[in-house]
């Protein structure tokens, strides 16, 4: 595990500066335009690129360096926020610059990630994959307490500026503990005799193939849609609902991290369920109920417990399906299948991150406000600026319990070892 930590590390530090210039810039854009549509478009051009590039990226990671690989995928980063950084030190800087330096650390964020996810199982035993997993959740939970705060106090003194200086000193700091550690690669295969357009698609055959790993992943398609629809829409729910306040959103990334962390802590405590399935789908249900209730806040009383809540489940669901993947398929084909299952991931990201500003701006706010729709939902989501996406935000966690509670009832999906004895 000492490996994993030192990389885990250097992680942990480069995604707290990532996030602190994706907060910056979000509330740079919300101060310039106010407009739902553009939040939620910097999410979907940062999902587009991954789409045809996970076609490919399984070949590249099983066939390239997947040490060099992250640390391309970190510099590339690094240079995308010194183009940032210049332009708007010129009075440059336009909302398309934000979704082209979005759709390029995309591009390449999809292949370092899946660098990254192919390598824990090079460098860890499997007894402690839920371990290693779930402390990869708290780069992002972990990121999501430190990274809003600071930011939001930065932020005022600083400017964009001071924030873009300090991602790229964390970009270093992940690349040189990236120079110090060693991980193998995986022995070839019979797999890399197969022409290069079976090699493209042996991914989603391989899936296809096993009746559980097609469920598994259609499920987690169908929860992860619902999921991303109404994650592009939150930033702006709060900020339209609380007018603009930068405390606000910072309090809540405060209490998703917290959430996220304390629930990554007590799963590395725990070990997680040995029914794996079983927990991803608990995990499905507690997000879902804890994001309805955040829906329905209106302020933030309501939304840090919430949000807490919600974020204490997702270290659950998403190790026990990481874990999955990780002992169903052997590393030598890992790149290939885990990029299989992230390119049907990806395409309904994208779909549901283009369709929620439109849904959000131009459907349920108009309509929330209308006279033959207010009174139904006045008592629950009000009528003020916000309640309209807040109304669709709710309709999207309904959906992630209906996924989860409608897995236990899949045949296919109910038994972890199922799944894992199909595929080897």
């Amino acid at each position: 595990m000492n490996k994993f930590t030192l990389i885990w590390l250097g992680q942990l530090v480069s995604t707290i500066g990532s996030y602190m210039t994706e907060f910056a810039l979000t509330l740079w854009a919300w101060q310039l335009t106010g407009s739902v549509t553009v939040l939620t478009l910097v999410g979907f051009f940062s999902q587009l690129p991954r789409i045809p590039i996970t076609i490919v990226a399984g070949l590249i990671v099983d066939r390239f360096n997947r040490k060099q690989l992250m640390i391309v995928g970190d510099a590339v980063s690094a240079i995308t926020t010194v183009g940032i950084g210049f332009l708007y030190l010129t009075s440059s800087l336009h909302i398309w610059h934000w979704y082209f330096a979005a759709a390029i650390n995309g591009g390449f964020g999809q292949i370092q990630g899946l660098a990254y996810q192919t390598s824990v199982s090079l460098i860890v035993s499997p007894q402690h994959f839920t371990r290693a997993n779930s402390m990869g959740s708290v780069v992002h939970y972990g990121s999501s307490i430190i990274s809003p705060a600071l930011a939001a106090i930065l932020y005022p003194i600083v400017g964009l500026t001071g924030i873009l200086l300090i991602d790229l000193a964390t970009f270093g700091i992940a690349i040189s503990t990236l120079l110090f550690v060693y991980i193998p690669q995986p022995t070839k295969t019979k797999f890399e005799l197969e022409n290069n357009f079976s090699r493209l698609t042996f991914g989603l055959r391989y899936i296809w193939k096993h009746p559980n790993l097609k469920t598994l992943l259609l499920v987690s398609t169908l929860f992860f849609f619902f999921h991303d629809l109404g994650g592009a829409i939150y930033d702006p729910m709060i900020l339209a609902r609380s007018n603009g306040s930068i405390q606000v959103l910072a309090s809540i990334g405060l209490a998703a991290g917290i959430g996220g962390v304390t629930g990554a802590i007590l799963l590395s405590i725990w070990g997680g369920p040995q029914n794996r399935v079983h927990g991803m789908l608990m995990g499905f249900i507690g997000a879902g109920i804890a994001k309805t209730v955040f829906g329905l806040g209106q302020n933030l009383k309501a939304w840090f417990p919430a949000q807490f809540c919600s974020s204490l489940n997702f270290p659950l669901l998403g190790s026990s399906k990481t874990s999955i993947w990780m002992e169903a398929i052997t590393p030598e084909i890992q790149g290939q299948v885990f990029a299989a299952n992230s390119l049907v991931l990806q395409g309904v990201s994208a779909i549901s991150t283009l369709i929620a500003g439109p849904l959000a701006e131009q459907i349920f706010e108009p309509a929330v406000r209308s006279s033959s729709l207010a009174w139904l939902v006045r008592l629950l989501f009000g009528t003020e600026p916000g309640a309209g996406i807040a109304l669709l935000y709710v309709l999207t966690s309904l959906a992630l319990i209906l996924v989860g509670v409608g897995g236990f009832y899949l045949p296919a999906l109910r038994r972890a070892d199922e799944i894992i004895s199909v595929a080897k």
